[in-house]
């Protein structure tokens, strides 16, 4: 019987679409810290995994923690 592959594998996935989250929270400042390096700037798709659709959400959801004081503009 030959062998079926998924397209994605779990541990391949986006964090985002592994959990299923629709919408990225600026409030939640461990979660964006965590996406980013330490003097502020976010981390490419590629180092940290996210998919084209989260990592714009990501972006968003940064700057309006930037605006709002939770993030740094720099570190």
């Amino acid at each position: 019987m030959p062998k079926r592959y998924s397209k994605f594998s779990s541990k391949n996935r986006c964090r985002f679409c592994r959990d299923r989250v629709t919408h990225v929270d600026y409030k939640d400042v461990d979660m964006l810290r965590r996406l980013c390096t330490a003097q502020g700037k976010l981390f490419s798709r590629k180092r940290s995994g996210n998919c084209a659709k989260h990592q714009r959400s990501v972006k968003r959801a940064v700057k309006r923690a930037r605006i709002m004081a939770l993030l740094p503009f720099k570190g």
